[in-house]
């Protein structure tokens, strides 16, 4: 019988987390078999996440009701309900932290997408969340933006964990490892101990390509000189930015540096491979996930790919393969002028938007119902 693909993956020293959440999953038993059978040992959560499974579904709805005729707020439900599944999901991974010393078995809950551009404001929202989850298996996901890296920084020095979230350029990744380790730096001027802190730095992947590859196209069709060029540049992007982020981050956490640190028991910041999905029907179901498998990395998945890998997936230590070919990939975007420091912030910019839109539109549904339930309560009264 052939072994489940996605549990040869811990071998390699790859992590699955899954890029879902859903309170039926939760309380059904479909997350215990995920970890049991599979090894999935995490997941993640974010605004679009969320407004999926309180709005298309009907597993929230007793709790609205309930928390509705306490006369709570939609920011008060909003808060109950995400809280109350984080909380639930920390306790199944619980064991899997608790068995590998703290360092896998993490959930993470995002701060307000609305907070990306206020470091104050994102600090605050952190340590108030960090505070009502109350899981030491819990990462606060904070974005890579500008005004992210001082609140990483900050956060990490007070010894929360922070999943850094919406990364996509080479850059900004240098930054945010930079911010961790500056906040790790903090905790040991203080005397604190650096051995159970944790981070993970999210690096977005299919969006890249998404965006990449028409104007790759188009330029193929322009043909000239930088045809030859174009042609091997289509769908191979994202995974050579991968490929390069790996080396860059076994740069900085084999530096000296990093190394005093370490030596007090601190840990590398994990990469960690977001955005795993494919979304070009011409490509792999498994891409994003078969081309990055390696040491010390992460990849958090949605469901559908996860059934795909086990399905079929070919575990290999693929992540340092062919890294001279990832450099070239991103020389030769320049060559035929293409920015991919420019598209990546673009990137950004536009995961921002995306998740003030379905936080926004989640936060719609949510007064909806709390002023049915409410009126409901007092046709009753």
């Amino acid at each position: 019988m052939k072994k489940n693909s996605l549990l040869v993956l811990e071998s390699f020293g790859q992590s699955i987390w899954l890029d879902y959440l859903q309170r039926s999953s939760l309380e059904n038993g479909e997350f215990k078999q995920w970890i049991d059978q599979d090894g999935v040992s995490g997941l993640t959560s974010n605004p679009s996440i969320f407004e999926k499974a309180i709005v298309g579904s009907h597993d929230y709805d007793n709790a609205i009701h309930s928390l509705a005729q306490a006369g709570k707020s939609i920011e008060e439900i909003y808060q109950a309900l995400t809280v109350d599944d984080i909380q639930h999901a920390a306790d199944l991974f619980r064991p899997t932290y608790d068995r590998l010393d703290g360092t896998d078995g993490f959930v993470s809950l995002e701060v307000s997408p609305k907070l990306a551009h206020d470091t104050a404001g994102t600090i605050s929202e952190a340590r108030h969340l960090w505070v009502a989850v109350n899981r030491p298996n819990l990462f606060i996901k904070v974005p890579a933006t500008k005004e992210g890296l001082p609140a990483i920084q900050q956060l990490i020095g007070e010894g929360l964990n922070i999943n850094i979230t919406l990364l996509f350029g080479l850059p900004r990744y240098r930054e945010v490892a930079e911010a961790y380790i500056a906040g790790l730096e903090i905790l040991s001027a203080n005397g604190k101990p650096l051995n159970r802190i944790a981070s993970v730095a999210s690096f977005f992947l299919s969006r890249i390509d998404v965006l990449v590859d028409p104007m790759l196209e188009k330029l193929r069709l322009e043909a000239g000189s930088a045809a030859e060029i174009v042609a091997g540049l289509h769908g191979q992007v994202a995974i050579a930015s991968a490929k390069v982020a790996y080396q860059i981050y076994q740069e900085i956490f084999d530096g000296k540096r990093f190394r005093e640190l370490a030596k007090k028991g601190a840990r590398p910041q994990r990469l960690l491979w977001a955005s795993t999905g494919t979304k070009n029907p011409d490509y792999s179901d498994v891409l994003y996930v078969e081309s990055l498998i390696g040491r010390e990395t992460i990849n958090t998945i949605p469901v559908e790919t996860l059934n795909a890998y086990r399905d079929h997936g070919q575990p290999a230590s693929n992540l340092e393969e062919g890294i001279q070919e990832a450099y070239r990939v991103l020389e030769g975007l320049t060559q035929v002028g293409i920015d991919l420091d420019v598209l990546t912030q673009q990137l950004q910019d536009e995961g921002v938007k995306k998740f003030i839109k379905s936080f926004d539109q989640l936060m719609t549904a949510l007064n909806e119902k709390r002023s049915v339930y409410s009126q409901k309560t007092l046709i009753k009264q």
